[in-house]
């Protein structure tokens, strides 16, 4: 005989909710603490470099002294110490940027500091991967396949009247999407390209942005007495509304 599960206590749901966002604020907590000490030894290091020529050996001298001292330490390696002194430096003039950074974990701080020139392209990258909490692979991917430029030189094509009931739309949807990860044939069919989207509908999402849901492919909507077949529909929890994506 099978036996079903008793229907879960909604305080049990409660609960467990509590902790999960109890671990979230401690990985917070502890992300921060750790990104402002490699702020301030960044600091100390550049005080040191410029005031008393400290070079290459010294800092060489200083990681093994470290490894010594606290065998269990991971993380002070002289080139990330370098790299600490890099992270101060290319925003020490910048308090919002400081700030921000803090909320980033040190692998997508050094991608950020690592694979961008400008320091707007450093701000565009640092407050969309708070937004969109990118991981390093998804980070990387962005950076790799040019957002920045992408989204610098070309404007969405939003009717007016999108841009009246939702201001913010302009900073979700994009020009252009880089799809490489489809790994479709230059020249392919429309159905080639819905499969592959649906094959691949995670990354197909994360190209896109977080607050997208996907609803269905050619589904169907009634509009007056006719009935239209959307290709892909989704839902963005952001703007609450229905998006739809048609192939031209």
């Amino acid at each position: 005989m099978t036996q079903h599960p008793k229907p879960v206590d909604s305080s049990f749901v409660e609960i467990s909710r509590m902790i999960a966002e109890a671990r979230k604020n401690v990985f917070r907590s502890v992300n921060k603490e750790l990104i402002t000490l490699y702020w301030n030894v960044g600091e100390y290091i550049g005080k040191k470099v410029a005031n008393e020529a400290w070079g290459k050996a010294i800092i060489e001298n200083l990681a093994r002294y470290l490894r010594r001292e606290h065998p269990d330490l991971r993380g002070f390696s002289p080139q990330n110490m370098w790299r600490m002194k890099q992270f101060y430096e290319c925003y020490k003039d910048s308090p919002i940027l400081s700030t921000l950074s803090r909320e980033l974990s040190w692998s997508n701080n050094v991608h950020i500091l690592s694979k961008t020139k400008s320091i707007e392209e450093k701000e565009f990258y640092l407050r969309l991967c708070m937004k969109e909490r990118y991981s390093v692979r998804e980070l990387e991917r962005q950076i790799d396949s040019g957002y920045y430029e992408r989204y610098m030189l070309s404007a969405p094509k939003l009717s007016p009247l999108v841009r009246e009931m939702y201001p913010q739309a302009e900073e979700i949807f994009r020009d252009r999407y880089v799809l490489e990860f489809l790994d479709l044939p230059e020249s392919h069919s429309e159905s080639d390209l819905k499969k592959g989207i649906i094959q691949n509908l995670k990354r197909f999402i994360l190209e896109f942005g977080r607050d997208f849901s996907f609803i269905g492919e050619e589904y169907r909507l009634q509009v007056g007495n006719n009935d239209s077949y959307v290709d892909l529909l989704f839902f963005h929890r952001e703007l609450r509304c229905l998006v739809a994506f048609e192939r031209r």
